[in-house]
């Protein structure tokens, strides 16, 4: 879902790390905080594509990162339509919808080196109750970076099943999970080479 840095000259690519992070955090309270209607939903998703034309990202950066939520809108989409309704599920549904591919468009606007050093400096006060603001901004930049490369991952497993002929499904997980897991101490070893960690 959370792609790295595209490269570009748009007003959205020069505007600092630290506004883009406000506004996201804006936009997340008041969809999470204001009472939705199915209209305002439309509106925010609406608002939230136009960003992407205003940071002149193809066409098909759009509609990758709406295709790989397919299944979140399949999955809580199709509960809610059973539980509480077309309308409520709408509301939910396109509520996290807008608010990951604001996310999504921050880390394709952004480099990472700018979004890490605006949240050590958010986390900074946080040193005098004892939380080191580098180890945990570098938690957080490893979990960012790693979702595309677990989406890699996925990929990968899905092809090799489909090119030997088996189904998609639990037995997935495990292939997936042994080169999570792999990856991660790769990371790991590289980051204790390094005196890191």
């Amino acid at each position: 879902m959370i792609q790295l840095y595209s490269p570009g000259t748009s007003a959205v690519h020069r505007l600092g790390a630290g506004v883009k992070l406000l506004i996201l955090a804006t936009a997340a309270l008041a969809l999470s905080l204001v009472p939705p209607s199915a209209w305002s939903i439309a509106g925010a998703l609406a608002a939230v594509i136009s960003l992407y034309a205003l940071a002149r990202l193809p066409l098909r950066v759009l509609v990758g990162e709406i295709w790989r939520l397919r299944w979140l809108v399949l999955v809580l989409g199709g509960a809610l339509l059973v539980f509480v309704g077309p309308v409520a599920a709408w509301i939910s549904t396109g509520r996290v919808i807008a608010i990951v591919l604001l996310a999504s468009l921050l880390t394709l606007t952004t480099r990472m080196g700018e979004l890490i050093e605006v949240l050590r400096g958010l986390l900074a006060p946080a040193r005098r109750f004892g939380i080191d603001p580098e180890s945990v901004t570098m938690t957080i930049a490893l979990t960012i970076t790693m979702i595309p490369v677990v989406a890699g991952f996925a990929a990968q497993v899905r092809e090799a099943q489909r090119a030997r002929g088996a189904r998609s499904g639990l037995r997935g997980v495990v292939p997936l999970m042994v080169r999570t897991l792999r990856h991660a101490d790769e990371v790991g070893d590289a980051l204790a080479a390094r005196g890191a960690v």
